[in-house]
């Protein structure tokens, strides 16, 4: 019971940000958040091999959620990565892997079952990586909730909600719920702090994935062939 409670609690905590946010997205002047140390991790943390990472969003002055979905939906399984940083200066590089495409009308992404629960959450600044709650959980719905798509929200993980963006593209918090130990519930991913804090976000990028591709059978067919043809040459001669 207290495990529902707490999310229909995250449900409710999602409602009061998105009315107590109003700052306009700022440019982003510094270097894109990827860089190759970044991009060496989050393959290693995927562990799918080598990856093409094609950025389809940047968020820029007077941006808001609708311009993120508007670039990021239907783009299949990505990573967003964010900078936030709270009001004493300090600032952490976070993000999510999401395996599905981001949507403005589908709601919920729920995985029901632990081969569905793929997605990840990570710290670069502090390491870690925070993966979905699996169904022998005490709760078994527990890791369900993937993400969360509408308009009025920008990229959302978790029913914590685990890593919230708002509309506004400006403020975020972190409240673990879905992905991660559940022992840490109720824990920031980005500064470890409990309670829900508000954070500044300031930077958004989202990164569409696909495997660098191997080459093809077809090259290798053909190359074998051509193989046997110079072999049987030198055999006539």
């Amino acid at each position: 019971m207290n495990k529902i409670l707490a999310q229909c609690a995250g449900a409710a905590l999602l409602g009061a940000i998105l009315a107590t946010t109003a700052s306009t997205a700022e440019a982003q002047t510094d270097a894109p958040l990827l860089d190759a140390s970044l991009q060496g991790q989050l393959e290693r943390w995927l562990g799918a091999g080598p990856l093409n990472l094609e950025n389809i969003y940047t968020r820029q002055v007077g941006d808001d959620s609708l311009d993120f979905h508007a670039a990021a939906d239907g783009r299949g399984s990505n990573f967003t990565l964010m900078r936030i940083a709270n009001d004493a200066g300090d600032s952490w590089v976070v993000g999510g892997y999401n395996p599905r495409s981001w949507s403005s009308t589908d709601g919920w992404h729920v995985a029901e079952r632990d081969w569905q629960r793929t997605g990840f959450l990570f710290n670069y600044t502090d390491p870690a990586v925070y993966r979905q709650v699996l169904s022998d959980h005490v709760l078994p719905s527990q890791g369900s909730r993937q993400t969360y798509n509408w308009p009025d929200h920008g990229p959302t993980f978790g029913a914590g909600p685990d890593l919230f963006v708002d509309d506004r593209l400006t403020t975020s918090i972190s409240w673990q719920l879905s992905y991660g130990d559940p022992i840490l519930e109720g824990r920031s991913i980005i500064d470890g702090t409990y309670g829900g804090q508000f954070r500044r976000v300031e930077a958004l990028e989202t990164y569409a994935i696909s495997l660098v591709p191997e080459p093809s059978t077809t090259a290798l067919l053909a190359g074998g062939l051509g193989v046997i043809g110079w072999a049987a040459r030198r055999r006539r001669r």
